[in-house]
Protein backbone atom coordinates (compact mmCIF):
# COMPACT_ATOMS: atom_id res chain seq x y z
CA UNK A 1 0.00 0.00 0.00
CA UNK A 2 1.20 3.48 -0.82
CA UNK A 3 2.11 5.70 2.12
CA UNK A 4 -0.82 7.63 3.57
CA UNK A 5 0.95 10.96 3.03
CA UNK A 6 1.37 10.20 -0.68
CA UNK A 7 -2.29 9.19 -1.02
CA UNK A 8 -3.33 12.46 0.62
CA UNK A 9 -1.07 14.37 -1.78
CA UNK A 10 -2.58 12.57 -4.80
CA UNK A 11 -6.06 13.55 -3.61
CA UNK A 12 -5.00 17.14 -2.86
CA UNK A 13 -3.54 17.53 -6.33
CA UNK A 14 -6.68 16.06 -7.91
CA UNK A 15 -8.86 18.53 -6.01
CA UNK A 16 -6.62 21.45 -6.89
CA UNK A 17 -6.65 20.43 -10.55
CA UNK A 18 -10.45 20.62 -10.59
CA UNK A 19 -10.64 23.94 -8.77
CA UNK A 20 -7.79 26.06 -10.02
CA UNK A 21 -5.47 23.99 -12.17
CA UNK A 22 -1.94 22.76 -11.61
CA UNK A 23 1.46 24.22 -12.33
CA UNK A 24 3.83 22.25 -14.55
CA UNK A 25 5.74 21.10 -11.45
CA UNK A 26 2.51 19.91 -9.83
CA UNK A 27 1.49 18.08 -13.00
CA UNK A 28 4.83 16.27 -12.98
CA UNK A 29 4.44 15.44 -9.28
CA UNK A 30 0.90 14.15 -9.88
CA UNK A 31 2.08 12.00 -12.76
CA UNK A 32 4.95 10.54 -10.72
CA UNK A 33 2.68 9.82 -7.76
CA UNK A 34 0.12 8.13 -10.00
CA UNK A 35 2.79 5.93 -11.57
CA UNK A 36 4.04 4.94 -8.13
CA UNK A 37 0.47 4.19 -7.00
CA UNK A 38 -0.18 2.05 -10.07
CA UNK A 39 3.06 0.11 -9.61
CA UNK A 40 2.13 -0.70 -6.00
CA UNK A 41 -1.43 -1.60 -7.03
CA UNK A 42 -0.26 -3.88 -9.84
CA UNK A 43 2.23 -5.63 -7.58
CA UNK A 44 -0.46 -6.30 -4.97
CA UNK A 45 -2.94 -7.49 -7.58
CA UNK A 46 -0.39 -9.85 -9.12
CA UNK A 47 0.41 -11.31 -5.70
CA UNK A 48 -3.31 -11.77 -4.99
CA UNK A 49 -3.99 -13.47 -8.32
CA UNK A 50 -0.95 -15.72 -8.02
CA UNK A 51 -2.31 -16.98 -4.71
CA UNK A 52 -5.72 -17.96 -6.11
CA UNK A 53 -6.96 -21.49 -6.51
CA UNK A 54 -9.90 -21.99 -8.88
CA UNK A 55 -12.42 -24.69 -7.96
CA UNK A 56 -15.48 -25.71 -10.01
CA UNK A 57 -18.93 -26.30 -8.41
CA UNK A 58 -18.14 -30.00 -7.95
CA UNK A 59 -14.93 -29.22 -6.05
CA UNK A 60 -12.38 -30.03 -8.74
CA UNK A 61 -9.28 -27.86 -8.97
CA UNK A 62 -9.53 -26.10 -12.35
CA UNK A 63 -6.75 -23.59 -11.80
CA UNK A 64 -5.19 -22.72 -15.18
CA UNK A 65 -1.90 -24.52 -15.85
CA UNK A 66 -0.04 -21.24 -16.32
CA UNK A 67 -1.09 -20.13 -12.84
CA UNK A 68 -0.19 -23.53 -11.35
CA UNK A 69 3.29 -23.21 -12.87
CA UNK A 70 3.76 -19.80 -11.26
CA UNK A 71 2.49 -21.11 -7.93
CA UNK A 72 4.86 -24.11 -8.08
CA UNK A 73 7.83 -21.86 -8.80
CA UNK A 74 6.90 -19.66 -5.84
CA UNK A 75 5.90 -22.63 -3.66
CA UNK A 76 2.50 -21.10 -2.85
CA UNK A 77 0.36 -24.23 -2.45
CA UNK A 78 1.62 -27.51 -1.02
CA UNK A 79 -1.00 -29.46 -2.96
CA UNK A 80 0.45 -28.24 -6.27
CA UNK A 81 3.89 -29.34 -5.20
CA UNK A 82 2.66 -32.88 -4.59
CA UNK A 83 1.05 -33.22 -8.02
Amino acid sequence: MLEESKMKRINALAAKKKQEGLTEAEKKEQSDLREEYLAVFRKGMRKHIEGLKVVDPVGNDVTPDKLKTIQKSKKLHKRHLEE
